[in-house]
């Protein structure tokens, strides 16, 4: 639920200029997470979000991108670089790699965070994501997909 909700959060703050916590509490009440102020302080937190001038007098939340941008594009080159095919199996999304990339590959779902993933787990060419449903699977591999694409 953590991970849905900051993706809920980047999500908000990208779309709508929100100057407060309590704000981004309301629109996320609105898109059905129920939170403490507490919890959405602990998020913009851990999220790194910052204020940003807006026109000079009011001011939005932004994500801070410095090293996590590079750290993202270098998880995802890792990705692209180790990848051969994935299937399903149930719940479990069995990840094909090149010799030897399994690690790497896993390592990089797991800090990308893709919604949906559990944890990973690696051998030498094979990993095995366990992803929360079944019904999630294929969103999971859609996700993962569209990051194979990504310059």
């Amino acid at each position: 639920m953590k991970i849905e909700r900051r993706s809920k959060i980047i999500e908000l703050i990208g779309k709508y200029p929100i100057e407060t916590q309590e704000e981004l509490a309301e629109r996320l009440e609105q898109a059905g997470f129920h939170v403490t102020q507490a919890t959405v302080s602990r998020d913009i937190r851990e999220l790194k979000l910052t204020k940003v001038s807006v026109d000079g007098i009011h001011q939005k939340y932004t994500l801070l991108q410095e090293k996590e941008t590079n750290l993202a594009h270098k998880y995802i080159r890792v990705l692209q670089d180790g990848y051969l095919s994935m299937d399903q199996a149930e719940n479990l999304l069995v990840i094909k790699t090149i010799s030897g990339m399994a690690m790497a590959v896993a390592a990089a779902i797991d800090n990308l965070e893709v919604a949906g993933v559990v944890g990973c787990i690696a051998g030498d060419d094979t990993v095995m994501c366990a992803i929360h449903s079944v019904g999630e699977v294929p969103a999971v591999m859609a996700k993962i997909q569209k990051l194979l694409k990504e310059d």
